[in-house]
């Protein structure tokens, strides 16, 4: 078994800086192409290479097809190469800014990034945002590779404006060591070794410093922690929890606590494979047995008994957005943060960093590859570590609930002690207690449909019904509750998002008062509406879908907004300029353009009853 020590590194940087051809230049020189490797990689030179004929290194690492054509790198790929000294791992990351997320994710794992830059171009806003990015996801050791130093004649003053520039910019930056070598990857200057060209560069060639670059690679003396993720269980006699050490050193016998449940064992094995160790340290992956027949499931952290770490339900994190829709505070999305996924909401984003400059600028939401500081709450506390002293334990990413694409990156700086502080009073006069008073079920009825569909009207001769029966019932209606609870808010996406989830919270505290309580507001996006449906339990809420074509919806018009909107008058304006996402499944589907108000309510009476 090699048991060099291994580096993960990436190359960033902007587009065409020469990131695929310095790698694929990297792994000729360290002799790890093979021969039938370089043979297509020949053909492919003459097909689709840029160097004439010669061979082009960029295309061993373009692999996909439309990277090939379009002779830019879109996905992460990765690639294995060693030296006498060291085994590699380098991460050949995107430089377009739409690919940034990937940039990211090639990062997370990284201990060395090479930044790119071209020698003619100098440091772009994409070179900032790689390096911000980088110096956010934790990587303290930079190479500033100014690459196709042959095209500006190998000088050397242009190559120290350059290194003085990126000093400048980074000096706010975290870095253990910038080290700044001048390269032309296409010809190999100062790639292995030293180049004749640059007599005036002292330092050692690309090759050279990374075989000799001293990481420290602490939190082997550190407490013991590890992410469960997965149980084995192989028969009725070995139930192992399998991980991968993320900081200190555990040996058979030592004492362990679980979180967060704080049950406490001992350790009786080590497994890996078909054999034991005596010991395991940061970076591998194990199977521990414990001594005791405990619950632990995966997602579960098994740490030190004597040092466990903190844990938490509230964070101020660091965060990259990486989707097109915009993050918007109270959304709910999961939450993955090591082996453990818990529902989550971005409470507050309290600012966002400027790429250039660092500067904190006030914002209400983050779009692509912005990065934000944000108040984040978890539905449940979780074990933790900042993300300064531990990667594993502080890094995490966000989730949408409805697509599941991975949508943000973040970093947490701290636990909000008040927040966690803080603890629902348990009362002895409940929701049943309540309930049992009035002689009814207390329920939320959701409607929710364009302007104009009828809602309110729908709403209204409900309460009616429902209060010649004798129903205790209060109606919240979009436009009352904006003279008062909401009459700060507006109609951006940010301010409708608040909106629901403050009426949300309003209309769960009538249910718990035993209240039969009808919402009638637009309420467009579906996320917004599973936020509010989270709150109440299973039964408590009834989606009431008021379906009604907006051809109909702008005839009624009895607010006249549609013609507003239509003339540009009134921006945001559901149906117009924002969209309505219609329900999947809700519990009630109304047509109201064909039926009756009463045919109507008699429906929803129905599912109450």
């Amino acid at each position: 078994m090699d048991e060099k020590p291994l580096l993960r590194f990436i190359t960033c940087g902007s587009v065409d800086d020469g990131k695929s051809t310095l790698i694929g230049r990297l792994l000729h020189e360290a002799k790890s192409v093979f021969d039938d490797h370089l043979t297509a990689l020949q053909g492919d030179s003459l097909r689709y290479g840029t160097q004439g004929g010669n061979l082009d290194f960029a295309l061993l690492m373009d692999g996909l097809q439309a990277e090939r054509e379009q002779g830019i790198t879109i996905d992460v790929a990765y690639r294995f190469f060693s030296t006498g000294q060291r085994r590699f791992i380098v991460a050949d990351t995107p430089g377009h800014e739409q690919y940034t997320r990937n940039m990211a994710t090639g990062a997370s794992t990284a201990g060395l990034a090479i930044i790119l830059v071209d020698a003619r171009k100098g440091l772009l806003p994409q070179t900032k945002r790689h390096a911000r990015i980088v110096s956010m996801m934790g990587i303290r050791h930079i190479i500033l590779a100014v690459n196709k130093m042959d095209l500006v004649a190998f000088n050397e003053s242009r190559f120290q404006e350059i290194v003085e520039a990126f000093s400048r910019f980074s000096q706010a930056f975290e870095f253990r060591s910038v080290q700044a070598i001048p390269l032309s990857a296409l010809e190999g200057d100062n790639v292995a070794a030293g180049s004749s060209r640059t007599p005036w560069h002292s330092g050692s060639s690309l090759l050279e410093h990374l075989d000799t670059l001293d990481l420290n690679p602490a939190m082997s003396s550190s407490s013991f922690r590890m992410p469960v993720q997965w149980v084995n269980r192989t028969g009725t006699d070995f139930r192992g929890f399998c991980g991968r050490v993320a900081q200190g050193q555990v040996r058979p016998g030592d004492q362990v606590q679980i979180l967060p449940s704080r049950l406490a064992s001992r350790v009786r094995e080590i497994v890996v494979w078909q054999d034991t160790l005596e010991q395991a340290g940061v970076g591998d992956s194990i199977t521990l047995t414990l001594e005791d027949e405990i619950d632990v499931g995966r997602g579960d952290l098994i740490v030190s008994a004597d040092d466990p770490p903190s844990q938490a339900d509230q964070f101020e994190a660091r965060l990259l957005w990486m989707a097109e829709q915009p993050l918007m505070a109270g959304r709910p999305y999961l939450i993955k943060l090591h082996s453990k996924e818990v529902s989550g909401t971005v409470t507050a984003i309290r600012c966002r960093e400027d790429v250039d400059t660092g500067a904190r600028l006030a914002a209400k939401s983050l779009g692509l590859n912005e990065i934000g500081i944000v108040n984040l709450s978890l539905g449940q506390a979780v074990a933790f570590e900042p993300y300064a002293s531990n990667r594993t334990l502080g890094g995490f990413i966000m989730i949408d609930r409805l697509s599941l694409d991975t949508v943000g990156a973040g970093m947490i700086d701290f636990a909000l002690r008040r927040a966690t502080n803080l603890r629902w009073q348990a009362l002895d006069v409940d929701i049943k207690a309540r309930a049992e008073l009035k002689h009814q079920a207390p329920r939320c009825i959701w409607f929710t449909g364009l302007s104009g569909s009828g809602k309110s009207t729908l709403a209204n001769l409900l309460e009616k019904h429902l209060h010649a029966e004798g129903r205790h019932t209060y109606i919240l209606d979009g436009d009352n509750v904006r003279h008062g609870l909401n009459r700060d808010l507006g109609f951006t996406e940010a301010d409708r998002v608040e909106n629901i989830r403050r009426i949300a919270e309003v209309a769960r505290l009538m249910v718990d008062a035993g209240l039969i309580v009808m919402v009638a507001f637009i309420s467009p996006f579906r996320s917004e509406r599973k936020l509010a449906r989270d709150l109440f339990a299973e039964g408590e809420f009834i989606e009431v879908f008021v379906d009604t074509p907006i051809e109909e919806c702008e005839r009624r018009d009895p607010k006249g907004l549609y013609a507003k909107a239509r003339r540009g008058e009134l921006k945001n304006f559901t149906g117009i300029d924002s969209g309505y996402e219609p329900p999947e499944k809700a519990e009630v589907h109304l047509k109201s353009g064909e039926e009756a108000p009463e045919a109507c309510v008699e429906l929803i009476l129905q599912k109450l009853r």
